[in-house]
């Protein structure tokens, strides 16, 4: 299996034995030894992943690299997480994943809730298996843990991934941007209530103010 390792915490170091990842396209900055990439279009694999493409506008262009080596990958000098999935699985804004283990299973999901953030759709990656994922954040990610007894709320710009099982909703009325007089709209937050942990970053995608 390709082992993940962080060079800092904005560059990922994939070493390869004959195994393979899959990255965001055009996100290897450098590699060494004998490799071969070959295009793939991301969003979901079969069917399905075509038609959710099609609704969605989204074209996720993923690369798979195979070979003997070690591959680095970045984006945009955006910080780096590392997810270890141990069959449970990841949920993830397409925008956010740079890489995973060639042998998790990507496809989407249907949310709903997102739509208010620029770029992002109305369906979600999600990332199920047995390995690991490297997720971006710009500036360094909040791993927040949330239980029966503590709900999470978060505001849409904020929001990265979770893992768990999580049920999500809307929270609408008073907001952190209601507060500060931010948004024309009905502004809105998700909210996370179960087990599990969401990733967090501490700036802000742009959003529809936030607002639906």
């Amino acid at each position: 299996m390709a082992q993940f390792r962080l060079q800092g915490s904005k560059v990922l170091a994939v070493d390869l034995t004959g195994d393979a990842v899959k990255a965001k396209n055009g996100s290897m900055v450098a590699y060494d030894g004998q490799m071969a990439f070959k295009k793939m279009t991301g969003g979901g694999e079969g069917l399905r992943g075509m038609v959710t493409r099609r609704l969605t506008g989204e074209q996720m262009t993923v690369m798979e690299v195979q070979g003997h080596g070690t591959c680095f990958f970045a984006d945009r000098a955006s910080e780096i997480n590392l997810v270890n999935l141990r069959g449970e699985k990841l949920y993830v804004e397409s925008s956010n994943l740079l890489c995973t283990d060639a042998g998790l299973r990507t496809g989407t999901t249907f949310t709903g809730l997102r739509g208010g953030a620029t770029g992002n759709g109305l369906f979600t990656t999600t990332v199920e298996g047995n390995g690991q994922a490297a997720i971006m954040s710009d500036g360094p990610a909040v791993v927040l843990r949330v239980s029966a007894q503590y709900p999470l709320s978060v505001d849409p710009g904020a929001y990265i991934a979770h893992t768990g099982n999580l049920q999500q909703s809307f929270q609408s009325g008073i907001t952190f941007r209601t507060l500060i007089g931010e948004g024309s709209g009905e502004a809105f937050q998700i909210r996370f209530e179960g087990e599990g942990l969401v990733y967090v970053q501490p700036s802000e995608r742009n959003t529809i103010g936030g607002d639906i």
